[in-house]
């Protein structure tokens, strides 16, 4: 018997590598490498230190002028998890008292930085976190109908899972084959098909309130 555990414990260690092997740390916690950032006043700047700060493992946005994050890498059929929470320290410099914010992912790598790019949105705003905003003539079939191409297209949650301002909320977005799904602690708030984007970059957005990022995760779908 002792061989028999001795194998399923190999097994699993190796099952168990294997799947942390496939998750990539998007921020390490440390520091900003591994991304750029924009913002409105400077443009692209590729030392993102100088727009954004981490402090304790904790990314934080905010400041008199709206901008991103943005991942060099990009992704096709993937896993996203993000961790959030509005920043409401009065400490922290904020251009706007509206909180809002986002995720944007499928932002192609071809296309040219702007407020705000093409890609799709996992919106973060109060009383609407989990919309889905299509950006820049994106399209999803949504309950069967094709979304109309624009500027900036708003597909509404189908519920409000967002926990109290000041707390942590864990965002999920899966992108598989042009189906995307959206969670937002645990619960499905948003899905569509047939995406008309499928691979790019991911962007975590600051648009006027602060708001701050940590454990950004993204793990390849098989």
């Amino acid at each position: 018997m002792n061989h028999v555990y001795r194998f399923l414990f190999i097994v699993l260690l190796l099952l168990s590598q294997n799947s942390n092997a496939q998750r990539i740390k998007l921020f390490n916690q440390k520091d900003l490498k591994g991304w750029y950032a924009f913002g409105e006043e400077k443009g692209k700047v590729n030392h993102a230190a100088e727009l954004f700060s981490v402090e304790d493992n904790i990314i934080r946005m905010y400041g008199p002028k709206a901008g991103y994050l943005m991942s060099e890498q990009s992704f096709k059929n993937f896993k996203l998890t993000v961790e959030f929470r509005w920043n409401t320290d009065t400490k922290f410099a904020k251009k706007s008292n509206n909180k809002n914010s986002g995720v944007m992912y499928l932002v192609p790598a071809e296309t040219p930085d702007v407020l705000w790019p093409k890609g799709i949105q996992f919106q973060i705003k109060e009383g609407a976190t989990g919309d889905f905003v299509l950006l820049q003539e994106v399209t999803l079939n949504i309950n069967g109908t094709k979304t109309e191409p624009g500027k900036s297209v708003v597909t509404k949650r189908f519920i409000d899972a967002e926990k109290t301002i000041g707390a942590w909320n864990k965002l999920e977005v899966t992108s598989k084959n042009g189906v995307i799904t959206q969670k937002l602690n645990g619960k499905l708030v948003n899905k569509g098909t047939e995406s008309s984007v499928t691979e790019g970059r991911i962007l975590l957005q600051y648009e006027g309130f602060p708001i701050d990022f940590r454990k950004v995760n993204i793990k390849k779908c098989k």
